[in-house]
C-alpha cells in the first residue's frame, strides 16, 4: 500500500502536468472560462504545499517529510533510480513556488483576456509549475537536470509566447542559447562527481556522504562544484550570463512573475543551496564574488532604464546577486531567506507593473494611440490617485526591497550583509570587495525603486489625455497585489513588532535554522585538515574575543593545528557579532539612497541630466545606458556566430540534404518505379501472366471439345497415355 505523503507528493508532482496536457488538447472547449480549472487544479497543489509547510511549522522540522526512490532505467552494472525528498527547505519552497503560481493563475484570467492563445498560455504555466515543482522534489542531481531542462523549456515557450513580435523571438532564442550554455558546464559538473568514489551514484545523500568520508579529492571537487554552478549561473542570470533575463519581459507580464519570482530564477539558487555541502571553500569564493559583481553590476544598469519592467528584470538580476553572494560567504540560511522573501515582493511587483500596463494598454487603445509606449515610466506619472491599491502594493514591496525596517527585504538582506562583513572580519584582504557590492548594490537599489515609484505614480501626469482614460484594475487582479504586499511585511518573518528583529524567533529561523540541513564539516582555514565538529563553538568565540575582529591572524596561528569548526556555524557566529554593524550601515545606505532619489525626482532640488552629464566624463552613464554593451558583446561572440552557423546548416541541410541528396532518391525512386510499373503491365502482367490465362483458356476449349460423353473413347485415350508413358519410361 502506498504511503498517504508519497500520494500526496506524487498527486502535487502530477496535477500541473496534468493541466497542461487538458488545456493544450480540450482546453478550447471552455476557450475564455478554462481558466477556471487551472485554477481549481492548482488551488489543490497549494492545499497540499500547506500540509507539507505544516508539519514542518508544527512539528519537528528535523524529519524528512518523505524520501523515497524508484529505481528507473537498469543498464548492466548502471542503475538510475528517481525519486521524491521532501526536507524543510523543500517543504517550504514548495508552499512559494505553488502560492506565487496560483496567483499568476488567477491573476492571468484578467490579464490575459481576449487573447487568441489563452488555453496554450495556461498549458504553458501549467509545464512551468510542474518543471519547477520535480526540481524542488527531486532527490537526485539527474532528476533535477531532467526537470531543469524542461524549465528551460518552458521558459522559451513562455518568453516567446507572442512570437509572431521579433522581439519576443529573439528573446526566447536568447534564452534558451545562454541557459544551454551554463548546463552543459552543469551537466560536466554531475558527471565528475559520478565517476569518483566507489559508489557511483547521482543521488544526493550519497554525494555528501562520500564528501564527508574525503572519497573526493578537493581540487576535482572544486572544479566539479564550480562546473554545477555554471548551471545556476545560467537559470539565475549572474555574470556573464545574465543578459537573457532583462529580454525575457517580452513574455506576458504575469508570466515574467513567475519567472522572476518563483520558478526559473529561484531554481539556480535552489540548486546551489542543495549542493552546499558539497561545495568547498574555493568554490564558495568565486560563488561569493560572482554574486557580488552580479548585484553591483546590475543595479547601475537599473538606474538608467526607463522600461517599468526592465527596471524590475535589473532588479531580479541584482538581488539573485545578493543571494548566491550569501552562499558564497556561508550564510546559507540567510540566503534562502532572501528566496523566501524576494519571491513574494518581486511577484508583486511585477503584478503590480502589470497593472499599470494593463491600464496604459487600455487607455491608449480608447485614444487610438498605437505611438506611445505602455511601458515606459516617462509617459506616467501621478497614478497613484487613479490606481490606489496597485500604489499601495507596489510602495509597500519597494520599501521591503530597499530595505527599509518592518518589511521582510530589510531581515532577509541585513543578514546577507552581516554575513559579508563577517567574511571580510575573517579573511580580510580582497574579500573587502564583497560588503563593498553588498551595501553599494543596497543603496543604488533603494535609489532606483524609488525612482519607478515617483516616476510612475507621483508627480503631475506626463500625458493628461491618457491620465484621464486610467483606471484601477479588477478585484481578480489586485487581490494577489494585496495578499502579496501582505506577505512583504517584517512582522510574518520575525513575529516581532521591533522593526529592528533579526528574526531569529520567527517561524523561518524555527523551520529552516534547526531544520535538517546537510552542512560540510571543515577547518577553520578550510585547508583540507582532518576534520571534526567542536563540541562547544562557544569557545571559539571566547577565545577569539581576546583578539580584534579585524586580525585573527595571531588567533589563527596559535590554534590552527588543532581547532576545527563546521564552515556555517563558524560563519554564523562571526555573522552574529557583525549583525549591528550591518544593521546599522544598511538603514544608512537605504535612507540614503531613498532620499537622492526624493531630492532627484519628488522635489526636483538636483537635476539628473546635470548628473547624468558628470557622470558620462568618464562614460558611465554611457556604459550604463547601455548595459556596459554586454547585449553587443553576447550578439557578436554567442548569437550572430550561432545564427550563422544555424543557417549555414540550414543551407546545407535543405540545399543539399533535402533537395539534392533525399529528393535525387525520391526521384530515382520514382523513376525506378515508373519503368517497373511498365514492366510489371506490359511484360509480367500483359504478356506472361495474360498468356498463361490465354493459353489456359485456349486448352480448356479443345480438351472440352474432347469431351464427347462416350465412355469407351476415355478408356481407349487412358489406354493410349499408358502404352506412351511405359515406352518413355523403358527408353529412359
Amino acid at each position: 500500500m502506498m504511503d498517504f505523503n508519497l500520494l500526496l507528493a506524487l498527486s502535487f508532482l502530477f496535477i500541473p502536468i496534468a493541466l497542461f496536457i487538458y488545456q493544450l488538447f480540450f482546453g478550447h472547449i471552455l476557450k475564455h472560462d478554462t481558466w477556471y480549472v487551472s485554477i481549481v487544479g492548482i488551488g489543490i497543489s497549494l492545499s497540499i504545499a500547506l500540509s507539507f509547510f505544516y508539519r514542518v511549522f508544527f512539528n519537528s522540522p528535523d524529519d524528512i517529510i518523505i524520501h523515497k526512490s524508484f529505481n528507473w532505467l537498469t543498464t548492466g552494472n548502471f542503475n538510475l533510480d528517481l525519486g521524491i525528498y521532501i526536507d524543510n527547505i523543500a517543504a517550504i519552497m514548495l508552499l512559494v513556488v505553488s502560492l506565487v503560481s496560483f496567483l499568476v493563475h488567477l491573476y492571468s484570467s484578467e490579464y490575459m483576456r481576449g487573447d487568441s492563445r489563452f488555453s496554450r498560455y495556461y498549458a504553458y504555466l501549467g509545464l512551468f509549475t510542474f518543471s519547477m515543482n520535480g526540481i524542488v522534489l527531486a532527490d537526485s542531481i539527474t532528476m533535477i537536470y531532467i526537470f531543469w531542462e524542461l524549465v528551460g523549456l518552458s521558459s522559451y515557450l513562455i518568453i516567446g509566447f507572442w512570437f509572431e513580435k521579433k522581439s519576443a523571438a529573439s528573446a526566447s532564442k536568447k534564452a534558451f542559447l545562454t541557459n544551454r550554455v551554463g548546463d552543459i558546464g552543469m551537466f560536466i559538473g554531475i558527471m565528475m562527481i559520478y565517476f569518483v568514489g566507489d559508489s557511483h551514484s547521482f543521488n544526493l545523500s550519497d554525494i555528501i556522504e562520500k564528501v564527508k568520508t574525503s572519497q573526493i579529492d578537493s581540487t576535482y571537487l572544486t572544479i566539479a562544484g564550480i562546473l554545477i554552478f555554471m548551471g545556476a549561473v545560467g537559470k539565475s542570470a549572474q555574470l556573464p550570463l545574465h543578459i537573457w533575463l532583462p529580454d525575457a519581459m517580452a513574455g506576458p507580464t504575469p508570466a515574467s512573475a513567475m519567472i522572476h519570482a518563483a520558478t526559473m530564477v529561484a531554481a539556480g539558487v535552489y540548486l546551489t543551496l542543495r549542493i552546499f555541502p558539497i561545495l568547498t571553500f574555493d568554490a564558495l569564493t568565486y560563488i561569493a564574488f560572482t554574486g557580488a559583481c552580479t548585484a553591483l553590476f546590475a543595479s547601475i544598469i537599473a538606474i538608467t532604464q526607463n522600461d517599468i519592467k526592465k527596471v524590475l528584470a535589473y532588479s531580479t538580476v541584482s538581488q539573485l546577486g545578493y543571494m548566491v553572494l550569501a552562499i558564497g560567504v556561508g550564510s546559507y540560511m540567510a540566503a534562502f531567506f532572501h528566496l523566501v522573501t524576494h519571491a513574494m515582493f518581486k511577484a508583486c511587483l511585477f503584478l503590480a507593473s502589470g497593472s499599470v500596463i494593463h491600464s496604459m494598454h487600455h487607455s491608449l487603445h480608447e485614444l487610438h494611440d498605437h505611438d506611445t509606449d505602455p511601458q515606459d515610466m516617462r509617459n506616467m506619472g501621478g497614478l497613484k490617485n487613479k490606481m490606489p491599491i496597485t500604489y499601495l502594493g507596489m510602495l509597500i514591496t519597494t520599501l521591503a526591497i530597499s530595505g527599509v525596517p518592518f518589511f521582510s527585504g530589510f531581515v532577509s538582506k541585513d543578514a546577507i550583509l552581516a554575513g559579508t562583513l563577517a567574511h571580510y572580519f575573517e579573511h580580510g584582504g580582497i574579500t573587502i570587495f564583497l560588503p563593498i557590492a553588498g551595501f553599494g548594490a543596497a543603496t543604488i537599489t533603494a535609489f532606483y525603486m524609488f525612482r519607478l515609484i515617483f516616476l510612475t505614480f507621483h508627480g503631475k501626469p506626463k500625458n493628461e489625455d491618457i491620465y484621464k482614460n486610467l483606471h484601477e484594475s479588477p478585484a481578480v487582479m489586485t487581490i494577489p497585489l494585496i495578499l502579496l504586499s501582505a506577505l512583504s511585511l517584517g512582522l510574518f518573518y520575525t513575529g516581532s513588532l521591533n522593526p529592528l528583529s533579526d528574526g531569529s524567533k520567527g517561524w523561518f529561523t524555527k523551520s529552516v535554522g534547526n531544520g535538517h540541513n546537510y552542512v560540510i564539516e571543515v577547518d577553520s582555514h578550510h585547508h583540507g585538515h582532518d576534520m571534526h565538529h567542536h563540541e562547544d563553538a562557544n569557545d571559539y568565540d571566547k577565545e577569539k574575543s581576546k583578539y580584534s575582529n579585524h586580525d585573527t591572524n595571531d588567533y589563527h596561528k596559535e590554534h590552527d593545528s588543532h581547532l576545527t569548526y563546521t564552515f556555517t556555524e563558524h560563519v554564523s557566529h562571526a555573522a552574529h557579532a557583525a549583525h549591528y554593524t550591518a544593521m546599522y550601515l544598511s538603514l544608512t545606505v537605504a535612507g540614503l539612497g531613498i532620499l537622492l532619489s526624493f531630492l532627484f525626482y519628488q522635489v526636483n532640488k538636483l537635476n539628473p541630466d546635470s548628473f547624468s552629464r558628470f557622470f558620462n566624463i568618464f562614460k558611465l552613464y554611457d556604459l550604463s545606458k547601455n548595459k556596459f554593451y554586454i547585449d553587443e558583446i553576447y550578439n557578436n561572440i554567442l548569437y550572430k556566430p550561432f545564427m550563422f552557423w544555424s543557417s549555414i546548416c540550414s543551407k546545407i541541410d535543405w540545399n543539399y540534404y533535402d533537395q539534392t541528396f533525399i529528393d535525387s532518391i525520391g526521384k530515382i525512386t520514382l523513376f525506378a518505379s515508373e519503368k517497373s510499373t511498365k514492366v510489371d503491365y506490359n511484360w509480367l502482367d500483359q504478356k506472361i501472366v495474360d498468356g498463361f490465362g490465354n493459353f489456359a483458356n485456349f486448352m480448356s476449349i479443345k480438351m472440352k471439345k474432347l469431351q464427347g460423353g462416350v465412355v469407351q473413347a476415355y478408356i481407349l485415350g487412358g489406354l493410349v497415355a499408358i502404352i506412351l508413358i511405359t515406352l518413355i519410361v523403358q527408353q529412359i
